[in-house]
């Protein structure tokens, strides 16, 4: 595996004055040496050797000048350069502003042939077809260290259950090893794409999407719409481990999305309406239970009514009916006794 390696570039400044020099040099033998011979044609004479060998001189300085030009760059923050000799990696610069390196040093890092896998990363990444569907693509020596974000598309997937949910997920990222990204994978845009997809696929089928009963002993586990933050530590740690090989960095990755398949999307909802009513039923009873409680033991200790066991469950009973009825009691006017 590659491993970076920091190179440095000489500032720009100076050699872009010792470039300028060798260009007003060169067309001034030129013009010298065109002089000096055109004088000795004016006097009839000879032009000697050493007349003509400022023209040639200054056409080899021109030639010096314009190989030197080639090897200016600039680098702006967050931009780095792969410096590659005759196909050996050499290093990789950081340094900002105008700088000259070796003017041999290759401009461009080849080429990648198109594969299936393009059109997957550009329907992510928002590419039009017309641009990532090229019959290759060409890797510049410049590369971005800039933190970017992917916003993938929806995935109908499985949860750990079996059941189709819908799930989407944006990423942060960013180039950490520059020689492993260019070196190590083919194209590592579109590596981070496909392995953004995979990371996502397995996370989503390694947790439920909720609990299904609240009794259950899985009610403490994981669930991808409960424990947000859970889910999305453990993404970030999958694609970490993924794309540790293409030297790329994952700052975060959220979820965007998530729901069931239209297909069950309205089973699940009926039963999550059915597990509120049940929680709500459930509250109800337990307030009225105790408040039955509490106004018996009131009426008793106090010596307001003596209750033996046939009218504290008279009294129970319509006092429940009473709480937890979801219509409003009719009162009635008992005008015998309690027996009657």
């Amino acid at each position: 595996m590659s491993v970076e390696k920091k190179a440095h570039a000489a500032s720009g400044w100076a050699m872009l004055l010792v470039v300028v020099v060798l260009y007003l040099a060169s067309v001034y033998m030129v013009v010298r040496g065109i002089m000096n011979v055109s004088l000795y044609d004016d006097l009839g004479l000879v032009a000697p050797v050493t007349a003509w060998v400022a023209i040639p001189l200054g056409f080899v300085m021109l030639a010096v000048a314009i190989i030197l030009s080639c090897g200016f760059f600039t680098l702006q923050p967050g931009q780095a350069r792969i410096c590659v000799l005759f196909g050996k990696y050499v290093g990789t610069v950081r340094d900002e502003g105008l700088r000259w390196a070796n003017p041999f040093y290759s401009r461009n890092l080849g080429s990648s042939n198109a594969s299936p896998s393009v059109d997957i990363a550009a329907s992510l990444t928002g590419i039009s077809s017309a641009s990532a569907g090229s019959p290759s693509h060409v890797h510049g020596a410049k590369i971005s260290t800039r933190a970017r974000t992917l916003n993938g598309d929806r995935l109908k997937v499985n949860d750990k259950m079996g059941n189709p949910i819908e799930i989407a997920t944006v990423v942060v990222w960013r180039v950490a090893d520059t020689a492993k990204a260019v070196f190590d994978v083919d194209d590592y845009e579109s590596f981070v794409c496909m392995q953004t997809e995979t990371a996502l696929r397995h996370v989503a089928s390694i947790y439920a999407y909720d609990h299904m009963e609240d009794e259950d002993e899985s009610a403490s586990s994981i669930t991808l719409r409960s424990n947000i933050e859970e889910v999305s530590e453990s993404l970030k740690a999958e694609l970490e481990r993924k794309l540790a090989v293409a030297g790329v960095a994952v700052d975060d990755a959220r979820l965007t999305h998530l729901a069931y398949a239209p297909e069950i999307a309205q089973a699940m909802l009926r039963r999550q309406q059915a597990d509120a009513v049940i929680a709500a039923r459930k509250k109800i009873v337990e307030g009225a239970v105790s408040m039955v409680d509490m106004a018996l033991a009131q009426l008793s200790d106090g010596g307001i009514v003596e209750f033996d066991d046939d009218r504290k469950a008279v009294m129970a009973s319509n006092l429940m009916v009473v709480l937890c009825g979801e219509s409003e009691a009719q009162p009635v006017l008992n005008t015998g006794s309690l027996y009657q």
